[in-house]
């Protein structure tokens, strides 16, 4: 029959559940919240380095950065508001400090929970969706080496990789099994769509699913479960990775089977870019689709890379797109979708 285009509102978006923390997470929330309000950030807290290092050793509460990140990336507030939030300060004891660090400190120190402060500090910025760390527990990450080397804190992850020369065989928090927010197992159980990443792979993302309750939820969700995959390997900690790697990696430290699906980049990688990163020790990420499909991923491929500022990034629009994209092709109810963000509204045209 004749394609009958409709459009579906913000308010009537898919539920989406993204776990992960770094710059990889906030990037693609911005880029999501154009389709959605239905989102739920749920963001690892291992982080000891920088100014959420700071705050955590002064003042015992779980690092912010990342939180930050996310509530920024989600805020519908005045561009100054924001500006405020990503403001860091240049000089005295404060230098490297960020505002926003300090704004969800001190809601902390006024709230009966760090959960909860995160909550008043999305009522402040307006958010769209929810932010949620992934356990309010004090854990710290512990990271064991080839030779049997290892080392305990997330910042420190990085240099001993490269001063022992050999690969991460596995990342474990200390103390281990924490609990869970039970408001983040609540999200993923409710999801419509599941998704991992993008975020470095051994600080980022596996960290949360070390977390109690976690794995079990992804697994009994019928959720559709996407891993967004790097575009570039990383130095300290990815080196000579390919996606079969990340995905072994994953399913290693949580089980087998885990998501079926995997985003990749398609891109090509400007030659000066790709220099650069060479000279760091990186390269674009390698899929090796049969690898994959032989841990039971489906490996798809889509431009969603750009190079800004000499650096490659995922870019939130075609990310996010490719994302409602293939939620909306892989339910039963959708034969064919086409998706852009107007308006606050993403259009559909399918056949009745």
């Amino acid at each position: 029959m004749e394609r009958q285009p409709y459009a579906m509102p913000r308010k009537q978006g898919p539920r989406i559940a993204v776990i992960g923390g770094g710059h990889g997470l906030s990037n693609m929330l911005r880029g999501l919240k154009e389709y959605t309000e239905n989102l739920s950030a749920i963001v690892t807290v291992a982080d000891d380095g920088g100014g959420s290092g700071a705050l955590r050793q002064d003042l015992g509460m779980p690092p912010p950065g990342d939180i930050r990140n996310c509530l920024v990336a989600l805020a519908n507030t005045e561009p100054l508001m924001k500006e405020l939030m990503d403001y860091r300060f240049q000089e005295g004891t404060l230098a490297g400090q960020s505002f926003g660090n300090l704004f969800l400190a001190a809601l902390n120190g006024v709230s009966p929970s760090f959960d909860s402060a995160v909550r008043r500090m999305s009522e402040v910025l307006a958010i769209t969706g929810r932010v949620l760390p992934v356990t309010t527990a004090d854990v710290q990450l512990e990271a064991a080496f080839e030779n049997g080397a290892s080392v305990t804190g997330e910042s420190r992850i990085s240099y001993c990789k490269k001063k022992e020369d050999c690969r991460i065989t596995r990342v474990r928090l200390l103390p281990e099994h924490p609990k869970a927010l039970p408001e983040a197992v609540a999200a993923i159980a409710q999801a419509d769509m599941i998704v991992l990443g993008p975020g470095s792979l051994y600080t980022s993302i596996i960290p949360n699913l070390l977390v109690d309750g976690i794995v079990e939820a992804i697994r009994r969700s019928s959720a559709l479960k996407i891993y967004v995959c790097n575009v570039m390997t990383q130095e300290g900690e990815t080196e000579g990775y390919t996606a079969a790697d990340h995905i072994a990696a994953i399913f290693q430290h949580s089980e087998p089977g885990l998501f079926s699906l995997c985003l990749a980049n398609s891109s090509p990688i400007p030659a000066d870019a790709a220099a650069r990163y060479a000279g760091e020790g990186a390269e674009p990420l390698r899929c090796d689709t049969e690898r994959c499909a032989t841990l039971g991923v489906e490996v798809v491929r889509r431009p969603i890379a750009i190079v800004r500022d000499g650096y490659v990034r995922h870019q939130p629009d075609d990310l996010a797109r490719e994302l409602i994209a293939l939620h909306a092709g892989r339910s039963v109810r959708i034969a064919e979708a086409r998706f852009s963000p107007r308006g606050g509204a993403y259009r559909m045209e399918h056949r009745s």
